[in-house]
């Protein structure tokens, strides 16, 4: 099949509890509002929201042979991800996640690191470049890569695909990564977070502009309330944030990056991908797990053209 977006990378099957005020003392329960499971990460997340927006993507990871690796499985075909190239490693588990969220949105978790992290780079990934128009890598730092990264990126662009690059966390290994990966990326896609820790500035211009003297591309630099903020060459767009109460920002910075991939895909320019992004990231949020009330791309552009932003400072 022919893809719009291949997703390499973290792969988790969230496990999502809302809302959680407080933990049951002894042995005593709670009745909660929405317990979900859902396939989510820098890659599995991204792969899931692109679907839903009608791209045609595909993910490229591994799941543990368990029961948490079927479900991933099972609910990647049901949506339409293309799950060819999703291995399964026995010899670890399958990265899972809980998160208790709590009424005021805080979302700590539980994390067990599992087949995803130590995923190689197979010829199999490779080889789906010849059918693929973009890649997004969700994979930096991960042992499994072993420096494939930047050679499935070199390869990916020499080709003509549009290339983009998140993290799940930053850590020296990450900084390192980034090194090599980014002359091979046309968009760099880190939380204003990761700016600050990996860039060491709280300006995400001047933060923009470290990355891309490292060879990045571009910058779209994931803001929270304040929005998204792309920075290209020759132009700087900021799009602020869509006023709504929010409910699970978990995977908002996965989806507002699968929105402004779907954009661009569908013909958008910079201006209206971004816009797109950001409305894709607030359906999300107002509902549980990686797809929110995110409903297509149709009803995305709907709630980007009707529902009200903040003002800007």
């Amino acid at each position: 099949m022919q893809l719009d977006l291949l997703a390499v990378g973290l792969t988790t099957i969230d496990v999502t509890v809302y809302p959680v005020a407080s933990l049951p003392e002894g042995e005593t329960g709670q009745i909660v509002e929405k317990i979900v499971l859902s396939p989510a990460g820098t890659a599995g997340g991204t792969a899931l929201v692109a679907q839903k927006l009608g791209l045609r993507a595909g993910i490229a990871s591994a799941v543990g042979d368990d029961p948490q690796g079927q479900l991933i499985r099972s609910m990647f075909d049901a949506a339409g991800v293309d799950t060819s190239l999703l291995a399964v490693d026995p010899a670890w588990p399958t990265s899972t996640t809980v998160l208790p969220i709590r009424p005021n949105g805080d979302r700590p978790n539980w994390h067990m690191m599992g087949a995803s992290i130590f995923a190689p780079v197979t010829d199999a990934v490779f080889a789906a470049l010849a059918r693929t128009a973009a890649v997004h890598w969700g994979g930096v730092g991960f042992p499994g890569a072993a420096g494939k990264g930047a050679d499935l990126l070199r390869e990916a662009r020499a080709r003509g695909v549009f290339t983009s690059c998140d993290l799940i966390a930053p850590s020296d290994a990450a900084q390192a990564d980034l090194d090599v990966l980014l002359p091979h990326v046309d968009l760099f896609m880190p939380s204003l977070a990761e700016v600050r820790a990996l860039a060491g500035t709280d300006d995400p211009v001047e933060g923009a502009g470290r990355f891309m003297a490292r060879g990045a591309g571009g910058c779209l630099i994931k803001m929270g309330g304040d929005g998204a903020l792309l920075i290209l060459p020759d132009r700087q767009i900021h799009v602020p944030a869509h006023r709504i109460d929010p409910v699970d920002t978990t995977s908002c910075g996965d989806s507002l990056c699968a929105g402004y991939l779907a954009g661009r895909t569908r013909g958008l320019d910079p201006v209206d991908a971004l816009r797109f992004g950001v409305a894709t990231a607030a359906q999300v949020a107002l509902g549980v797990g990686t797809l929110g009330k995110l409903e297509s791309y149709d009803t995305t552009l709907a709630f980007m053209r009707d529902t009200p932003v903040r003002e800007e400072d």
